[in-house]
């Protein structure tokens, strides 16, 4: 792993013919007949003990630990990917890595709206016995991991960098309480930063442990994009929350569904789709305490769409002022049912 030029696919295709015991022990010449360039092969036979030496002190941590493409935890899902990593750095417990899996993704910036359906698909897939697995990014992945969480369920976060640093560093907290329950994991060495072109392997990774992967919002040029197209690629289920054609976070999703995606409103199309049906799941439906509104905000509230509305309509539709309208869309804010989007409008959340 610390040989630098040797990445998974030179990795694995040498394990095919050596133990790593054998290849350390092979002369420059044999390891020069197996194709490996000169550097690599100077590498091989002078080892970098000081990025070694740290990868060991990390592994006598607690909790840490080291898994081959050959160890009886490896995912077997992820194994079947193309180029499956030769190792995996984990930090809880590795057990939970072959699971069943759901993961879900989507915008690091969502709306209100999307972290409440994340935290609630994750919370009730959960609890029907699904481990969600993320990248521990803010927005949804956050979300899907809390809902997890919530329900005393297991939850995986892959990571993007060593697993001795926390990328973002906002969700330390978030880290440790998946660590203490769950696991993150990496192919990441210690000490590895967070850069650009981790992300997307990262995601390759997220896919590859699951049996499906939700889509929650996304823009149409996202990361979520990436990880869903990698998805089909591993022939992994695909999953879309549809969304408004106003609504730049769902035309990822919208894009999704037209190629082939399966729209879902409820965990239950999830759970048909992957033959875990169960009639004791208590799907995520909108939460509608309209008894707890008075006739006037209940009328408001009927006016206002799930994309975009701007105050003007409201106040042509309801034939009231534009003080009283924003009084009683204040109530609603508060209250959780709409929140307000640019350009002086409002969303309905439920």
């Amino acid at each position: 792993m610390r040989t630098p030029g040797v990445g998974c696919r030179t990795f694995l295709h040498l394990l095919d013919s050596h133990t790593p015991a054998q290849l350390f022990a092979e002369s420059s010449a044999a390891l020069s007949a197996l194709g490996l360039k000169s550097d690599i092969v100077y590498a091989i036979k002078n080892p970098d003990w000081t990025l070694i030496d740290y990868d060991l002190d990390w592994l006598v941590q607690a909790n840490n630990h080291v898994i081959t493409v050959n160890d009886a935890n490896y995912p077997p899902l992820l194994k079947e990917i193309s180029d499956p990593p030769p190792l995996l750095f984990v930090r809880g417990n590795p057990e939970l890595l072959s699971l069943p899996q759901i993961a879900i993704v989507g915008s690091r910036n969502p709306s209100t709206s999307g972290l409440e359906i994340a935290f609630n698909f994750a919370r009730t897939l959960s609890q029907c016995g699904f481990t969600i697995t993320s990248g521990l990014a803010l927005g949804i992945d956050a979300a899907s991991h809390l809902g997890a969480l919530k329900a005393n369920g297991y939850t995986i976060a892959v990571a993007g960098t060593g697993l001795d640093r926390i990328y973002p560093a906002r969700n330390k907290e978030l880290a440790t309480k998946i660590v203490n329950t769950g696991a993150m994991i990496s192919e990441f060495p210690p000490g590895t930063t967070a850069k650009a072109n981790h992300f997307p392997r990262r995601n390759r990774i997220i896919s590859g442990l699951c049996q499906g992967l939700l889509v929650v919002e996304a823009a149409k040029q996202s990361g979520s994009l990436i990880t869903a197209r990698m998805a089909l690629e591993q022939n992994r289920e695909v999953f879309a929350i549809p969304g408004s054609i106003f609504n730049p976070l769902a035309r990822g999703c919208n894009a999704l569904i037209r190629e082939g995606a399966k729209l879902v409103e409820t965990t239950q199309d999830i759970l048909e789709e992957l033959n875990q049906y169960n009639q004791q799941d208590e799907d995520y439906t909108p939460n509608t305490m309209q008894s707890t509104l008075d006739l006037e905000q209940q009328t408001l509230l009927n006016l206002i769409m799930f994309s975009p509305t701007s105050i003007d309509t409201l106040v042509e539709n309801a034939n009231e002022s534009v003080e009283v309208i924003s009084s009683m869309l204040l109530i609603l804010e508060l209250q959780g049912y709409l929140e307000a989007t640019p350009g002086g409008c409002y969303t309905r959340l439920k």
